[in-house]
């Protein structure tokens, strides 16, 4: 591993993508004229919205995330690995994807991570939380080779499982990656 700076950006998404985009796209900007190598963002970078009817209207699939498209320019722009620690994806009509997109200098798609566990729960409190119900989850752990280390890639509740982070560990990750956001 070699020495890098990394940003780590914090932002409080909301349900507009636009809204939630131009944020990250200002702290960004921020992180790198502070001498960031590496920038990674928050879980549900695009949108963080409890609805499942406005989620998937809202979305896009991946090909058509206006997100997507400007981090993978800016990246190129600011020539800096941006890491996004989730956009919601729509992987079909019914559901979406919890998806990591870490992307490289030339604003290529280095690697992309869906996360594995979802966060299905019942609290104390009443309160009630089922991802499942929006969001498919991934089956694979993911590893990232950059020039200054090796990325493991794991979203928020996956930290809950540690025979993922074993495995990561076991494949040579030397950094682990748990970028998450809360209701």
């Amino acid at each position: 591993s070699a020495k890098f700076r990394a940003g780590l950006i914090q932002m409080r998404s909301g349900r507009t993508p636009q809204a939630n985009l131009d944020e990250a796209i200002r702290l960004i900007g921020e992180a790198k004229a502070a001498g960031a190598d590496y920038v990674l963002t928050p879980e549900m970078t695009n949108i963080m919205e409890t609805s499942r009817e406005k989620l998937l209207a809202t979305i896009a699939e991946e090909d058509k995330d206006i997100c997507l498209s400007a981090f993978r320019d800016l990246a190129r722009k600011h020539s800096i690995f941006v890491h996004i620690g989730s956009l919601a994806i729509k992987v079909s009509a019914d559901k979406a994807a919890n998806r990591s997109y870490l992307i490289g200098k030339q604003g290529e798609i280095v690697a992309v991570y869906d996360k594995i566990h979802m966060f299905d729960v019942d609290l104390a409190s009443g309160e009630s939380y089922r991802e499942s119900r929006n969001f498919r989850p991934g089956e694979s752990a993911v590893i990232a080779d950059l020039p200054f280390a090796r990325f493991g890639l794991s979203i928020c509740y996956d930290l809950r499982f540690p025979a993922l982070y074993r495995a990561l560990a076991e494949a040579g990750a030397t950094v682990l990656t748990i970028p998450s956001a809360f209701t």
